[in-house]
């Protein structure tokens, strides 16, 4: 063994933060780089490739596609970002998190095809994560986007099915600040002669245009599939396949039902190569869940972790607040967010659903400042309302022992915000 390989990091903590020291930014937008990588470590893509996109969603759709595909009894790799928690949730097999020691192997593999290559944390994490999949003799990988999709790493693959969720304003830096840049950049992980969907009702003349010009015949929900909930959240879906009875759905809210429509088309198109019947589709669908989309995490009084972090997320949470809060309680924010999201848009779409907001900044170099969290919210909201603390898990501590049983604590703004809270126990705020 060469003295180079013998230095490589042995656990995955050593690798990532070897891997934060190899690039000077974290987001580098463009695939040469990432195509040659993979070219040397002679990836093949052996397994059906869906690939899923958009502004808002992604992780749910994945998560339920993942849960289908196992329950019907394939062999399933999942690569999502980001995580919450460990780096390891990024990459599953049938919704198992990824093996230390593959993961590591994964790492190494790219370090040593890459040679003076620089690659991106998240180059490098796509990379090691395609790696370890072609070790598994997968049926079928599902790759969630990190970032718009026809310059993202991810999009090396060419997909054999591809979803856009929907399409509104995130990243605007690096993506542009208009619905129609954005749709345009979404719609770059679309192929010719490959099932390609798109789950958002009204897109961008920009991502239809994208398709056409790409001789795409693009499946549109509330055109070639819809969805429609009834009052006691049972829903019935249809396509020209036939119509299709929903129960209910762990996952909450309305737009959760619209991504398991473009999953159920998308698993039916998909049927003459995967076939999937009825019974696994209906329980894969219903039995998945995923932390920190609306997930309540305790109850009486109930605390809620939500990631939404731009306005078309907020808007989603908007929405689902007003459906819980019928029964006389408050709604308590624990609140931060990062500097570079559209934080006045957030808080004007949910200032008048929240009645008291308790906010401390993230622990993270892009994180938002405390002061100009509440200067943000004290344009839209009485500064009686608005309590600042020294951390999340401070501002927690304070909501639940101010918070009556009826009471709704909604802990959002960031997956940093979420993942904060997770990493508590309830003896740090319910003491």
């Amino acid at each position: 063994m060469s003295s180079a390989i013998s230095r490589l990091p042995n656990t995955v903590e050593a690798w990532l933060s070897y891997i934060e020291s190899l690039h000077p930014t974290s987001i580098e937008m463009g695939l040469s780089r990432v195509q040659a990588v993979a070219a040397c470590l002679q990836l093949t893509f052996p397994f059906i490739v869906i690939s899923v996109g958009g502004t808002n969603g992604k992780g749910s759709t994945c998560a339920m596609l993942e849960r289908i595909y196992t329950t019907a009894g394939y062999r399933v790799g999942c690569y999502t970002s980001p995580h919450l928690l460990h780096y390891q949730e990024r990459v599953r097999f049938n919704g198992t998190q990824i093996a230390d020691e593959l993961l590591c192997a994964g790492f190494a593999a790219v370090e040593q095809a890459r040679g003076d290559i620089s690659l991106t944390y998240f180059e490098m994490g796509t990379l090691a994560a395609l790696w370890a999949f072609e070790q598994q003799a997968l049926d079928v990988a599902i790759l969630e986007v990190g970032l718009g999709g026809r310059l993202d790493a991810v999009n090396i693959v060419d997909a054999d099915c591809a979803i856009v969720t929907n399409v509104d304003l995130d990243h605007m830096e690096f993506l542009g600040d208009t619905r129609e840049l954005i749709g345009h950049e979404k719609a770059g992980i679309y192929r010719q002669q490959q099932i390609a969907i798109c789950g958002d009702a009204d897109p961008p003349a920009s991502l239809l245009d994208y398709a056409q010009a790409l001789g795409v015949k693009l499946r549109r929900f509330g055109i070639d599939y819809q969805i429609s909930v009834d009052h006691t959240h049972h829903a019935q879906y249809h396509d020209a396949q036939g119509q299709l009875t929903i129960d209910s759905l762990r996952l909450f809210g309305d737009y959760q039902w619209h991504n398991a429509a473009s999953v159920i088309y998308a698993v039916r198109t998909l049927q003459s190569r995967l076939p999937v019947n009825d019974d696994s589709l209906l329980q894969g669908l219903t039995g998945t869940e995923v932390v920190g989309r609306f997930q309540y995490w305790h109850r009486n009084p109930d605390i809620i972790l939500d990631v939404a972090h731009n306005p078309h997320a907020a808007r989603a949470l908007r929405s689902n607040l007003q459906q819980l809060t019928t029964d006389g309680g408050k709604v308590i924010a624990v609140f931060s967010m990062l500097s570079d999201k559209d934080i006045s848009s957030v808080i004007d779409i949910l200032h008048d659903v929240i009645d008291d907001w308790n906010i401390a900044s993230i622990q993270h170099p892009r994180a938002a400042s405390i002061d100009f969290l509440k200067d943000c919210l004290c344009k839209r909201v009485a500064e009686t309302h608005v309590t600042v603390h020294p951390d999340l898990p401070a501002a927690l501590r304070s909501s639940y022992r101010k918070a009556a049983k009826n009471d709704k604590i909604i802990v959002f703004g960031s997956f940093f915000t979420v993942a904060a809270i997770l990493e508590t126990t309830p003896d740090q705020w319910a003491s």
